[in-house]
Formats: C-alpha cells, structure tokens, sequence
C-alpha cells in the first residue's frame, strides 16, 4: 500500500500548479482523500478531501476558490489543481488515503491511515 504524490516546484504569485497523487497495491476508488499541507514552522492543516466517488469535496476556507480536487479511479489517481498561488501557500503538500471505519473529523490527520511522501510546492517572486 502506497501513495506517491508529485508535481511540486517553483511558482511565481498568481501561478499554477497541479499535484498528482497515485495509489500502488490498493483501489484508490475505496477511499476517500485528502490534501493537507505542512508550512515551514507550522503544523500540518488540512486542505482538500474528496469522497471515493468523487462526488463529494470540501476544502479549506483558505483555498476555496482557487484549488480544486479532483479524481480518476481508473488510473488511481487523485489531483489538486491550485490557481492563484500565493506565498502562503507555499508549504510541503501531502495526500492520505482515508482510515476504514473513522468515525472522527474528516479535517483531522488521524482521519487517514495512508500517506504519501510529500512534494514540495514554493510560491515567491
């Protein structure tokens, strides 16, 4: 069982970017997932989450508006599509794949038993 999340780099303010996470020895499609996002000095927050479907998202009041999660059962897949960067949201970007049977907030880390490594997103002019 396995996450790995790409797609990171450098952007200018107002830049795009879209992070790819793929799931290896399990269906994706039977869990739900999430985004979440550690900057540096701070603690892990949470960002986006998508049902197993896909046809339930919610995300962070920060990033409402500008990021949009998205999903391919097919290939596995979940992606975060961020517009409109800014310097806040630079951060380490993390997806997880949700805890069978959590009965707990959703925006919670403890919501989620698989994780990928992290891939880091820099937005600075």
């Amino acid at each position: 069982v396995q996450l790995q999340a790409s797609g990171g780099g450098s952007v200018q303010p107002g830049g795009s970017l879209r992070l790819s996470c793929v799931a290896s020895g399990f269906s994706l499609g039977d869990y739900a997932v999430a985004w979440f996002r550690q900057a540096p000095g701070k603690e892990r927050e949470f960002v986006a989450r998508i049902s197993g479907s896909g046809g339930s998202t919610y995300y962070a009041e920060s990033v409402k508006g500008r990021f949009t999660i998205s999903r391919d059962n097919a290939k596995n897949t979940v992606y975060l599509q961020m517009n409109s960067l800014q310097p806040e949201d630079t951060a380490v970007y993390y997806c997880a794949g949700s805890r069978p049977y959590y009965s707990g907030s959703f925006y919670s880390q403890d919501g989620y038993a698989y994780w990928g490594q992290g891939t880091l997103v820099t937005v600075s002019s």
